[in-house]
Formats: structure tokens, C-alpha cells, sequence
């Protein structure tokens, strides 16, 4: 070991090694969080299909039932209760696509209910 050069030629490919072994030891940590992350993912994601027509008929149905609210609310009785009727047949339609029977069933008593009060106060 008389000659200096060698000696910090060897401590720099040690101190690289060393940070190349850190590297790579990092990166599998990552990559293990990163898999983790993509498995809690696939978990919590929507499970319903997106840009379906059940999709669409969802959301209109979703605001026309919310719109009944505040029309009922606003003192725009039958409005409101016309409203919320086709929202509760829009999610009857969606039950039935998606074989849900707690969303038609849900859906058709309310509806139902909402449909004899309206008839009621128009008669």
C-alpha cells in the first residue's frame, strides 16, 4: 500500500459500492410501498363502470332526486315531487342493470310513497 493513488481508487469504488448497494436497497423499499399502495387502491375503488348508461342514468337520477328536494323545500310542491318520481325510476332502472334489489326496492317504496302523497294533493 505505498502507492496513495490506490488507496483512494479503493476507498472510492468502497464508498461507491456502498452507495450502490443504498441505491438499490431503496429502491426495493419503494417499490414494496409502491405495491402496497396499488393494493389499497384496488380495494377502494369504485366498483361501478363509468361512462355506462347506467352510469348516466345514476347521476341524472342522483340530481333529479336532489332537485325534488329543494323544489319541495322552495314550496314548489308538485315540482319537487315530480322530480323525485323520476329519480326514483331512473334508480328502479339502475337496481334492475345492476341486480341490486335493496336499490329498487329502496327506490320503489319512496317513489311509491311520493307518488300516492301527489295524487292525494291533486285530487
Amino acid at each position: 500500500m505505498d502507492n496513495p493513488e490506490l488507496t483512494t481508487d479503493a476507498r472510492t469504488m468502497t464508498k461507491a459500492g456502498a452507495l450502490a448497494m443504498e441505491l438499490s436497497k431503496e429502491k426495493r423499499r419503494l417499490q414494496q410501498e409502491l405495491s402496497e399502495l396499488q393494493e389499497e387502491f384496488d380495494v377502494v375503488k369504485p366498483t361501478t363502470p363509468t361512462g355506462t348508461p347506467d352510469w348516466y342514468v345514476k347521476w341524472a337520477s342522483t340530481v333529479m332526486a336532489v332537485a325534488g328536494i329543494f323544489l319541495i323545500n322552495a314550496g314548489l310542491v308538485h315540482w319537487g315531487q315530480g322530480a323525485y318520481i323520476l329519480s326514483t325510476l331512473g334508480w328502479c332502472w339502475v337496481g334492475m342493470i345492476w341486480g341490486d334489489r335493496a336499490i329498487m326496492i329502496g327506490s320503489s317504496i319512496s317513489g311509491t310513497a311520493t307518488a300516492m302523497n301527489l295524487l292525494t294533493e291533486m285530487l
